[in-house]
């Protein structure tokens, strides 16, 4: 999991110009929401690369390559979220939340499922350890 905090290319009066994604082009551009306490993905993609990009609120991003130690992050708006093929993915949602997810892969439309591959068991982030 690599998270990346997106920084506006072009700034004056009128606001910014964001570029979320340069020279990489994506099969797939959607918009998600999310109520506040639910999760997404527990699953991974064996050919889809999919970037997550914040718009609003705040959602916590859990990640495993293999047996692993599962990886957890904050994601707040303006962060872009790259998995990778056959890196196990969830998102929950910690506030009402809107994010772009775009893909590089059979991972859209009609193929959505066709390389989806869902976990017997759902990631859970990694303990604090403090009690």
């Amino acid at each position: 999991m690599k998270v990346t905090k997106i920084k506006a290319a072009v700034h004056d009066d009128r606001g910014d110009i964001t570029d979320i994604l340069a020279k990489d082009p994506v099969d797939f551009v959607t918009i998600i929401t999310s109520k506040k306490g639910s999760t997404r993905g527990n699953h991974y993609h064996k050919l889809t690369y999919q970037y997550v990009y914040v718009l609003t609120g705040s959602i916590r991003a859990l990640a495993q390559h293999g047996d692993g130690p599962v990886e957890a992050v904050v994601l707040q708006p303006g962060d872009l979220l790259l998995n990778v093929p056959y890196e196990k993915h969830a998102l929950e949602a910690l506030a009402d939340s809107e994010f772009l997810v775009l893909t590089k892969g059979p991972r859209g439309a009609e193929d959505y499922e066709t390389d989806t591959y869902r976990l017997t068991s759902p990631l859970k982030a990694p303990s604090t350890g403090s009690s």
